[in-house]
């Protein structure tokens, strides 16, 4: 009976002995990556509504979740480098802002989960098999913008009646730039309108484009989806818009509308890096990203600033103002 009574002593210590170990262990902190091509003011908007979906499935930063940042600040040699230095911290999730952030973020690593904040054309970058099953270890959400801008085209066709010539600004190296400008083409035909289109590969080509613009006395202006629009340099595609009095749609909403543009429509970024949150506390809560589909948006918006159109001596029609989501006058 003595032994019995020593034995099941002894277990229950040892029971004890393990449980209090493991109490004591530090529970490891989930570590993420935040990759950009822009700068972090360019980020300020995106990366709060990312916090925010954080914040809402319960993760804190820096208590229970840390953020490793790293921002090109449109210096686009320089995303390969921080994408290996992010990869060599052993990071659990690799948060990409763009595509040309996931590029690199791809070439680093096939095995470290990439989240596309938003991606133009997943799968006709290479990024994903497919959106329902991306098949290796990247996954997140799709923004339609090369379908988009034939209405883009509409709209400014819209605004003004006499447009004939529209000058195309894009990044060549951005992928997906080659789909959008071909959806932006067949869309021009089909209005009738004549496209010019300009290669923005480094900030001094944003005035040679409008430069361009003006010489070859184009109605408008349209923005493919350049990473130097999300940078310090997004106010310059204002400023040199209204210098030419060129009207100007943009693809990303709201930005540069809000630094003086004139008018947006696409995907609201806002909702697109709150929801890239999810895919995060998925895969860290043992999701795959091959299993995860790519989202695709529901959520569009059109934003018109009536100061804008002012300084152009712009009369936006009522029809299209009754549309827009947000007016800043």
């Amino acid at each position: 009976m003595n032994r019995k009574i020593f034995i099941c002593l002894l277990a229950a210590v040892l029971l004890i002995t393990v449980v209090f170990s493991e109490a004591q262990q530090p529970k490891k902190i989930p570590r993420i990556a935040y990759l950009s091509a822009n700068s972090a003011v360019g980020q300020a908007a995106n990366l709060k509504a990312f916090r925010q979906g954080l914040s809402e499935l319960g993760y804190v930063e820096g208590k229970n979740i840390l953020i490793d940042y790293r921002y090109a600040d449109a210096k686009l040699d320089r995303l390969p480098a921080l994408a290996a230095e992010l990869v060599s911290l052993k990071v659990d999730v690799i948060i990409t802002t763009g595509p040309t952030a996931t590029r690199p973020a791809k070439e680093a690593t096939a095995t470290i989960p990439i989240v596309m904040a938003n991606d133009n054309d997943p799968v006709g970058s290479g990024f994903v098999a497919s959106l329902a099953r991306p098949g290796g270890n990247i996954t997140g959400l799709s923004t339609f913008s090369a379908e988009l801008n034939g209405k883009r085209l509409e709209l400014l066709k819209e605004i003004v009646p006499r447009l004939s010539r529209v000058a195309v600004l894009g990044t060549s190296t951005n992928p997906g730039n080659g789909q959008a400008l071909k959806e932006t083409e067949l869309a021009a035909g089909a209005l009738g309108v004549k496209i010019q289109y300009s290669d923005i590969r480094d900030p001094k080509d944003i005035q040679t484009a409008f430069s361009a613009a003006r010489k070859e006395r184009a109605d408008g202006v349209l923005t493919l989806n350049t990473p130097f629009i999300n940078t310090s340099y997004r106010p310059q595609f204002a400023q040199l818009a209204v210098k030419n009095r060129l009207p100007a749609i943009y693809f990303s909403a709201r930005f540069p509308v809000e630094d003086g543009g004139l008018m947006s429509y696409g995907v609201s970024s806002a909702e697109l890096f709150r929801r890239a949150a999810t895919y995060v506390d998925k895969i860290l809560k043992g999701a795959k990203p091959a299993e995860l589909p790519v989202e695709q948006p529901t959520k569009f918006e059109l934003v018109i600033n009536l100061k804008a159109a002012k300084q152009i001596d712009l009369t936006i029609p009522p029809n299209v103002l009754a549309r827009a989501d947000k007016v800043i006058r």
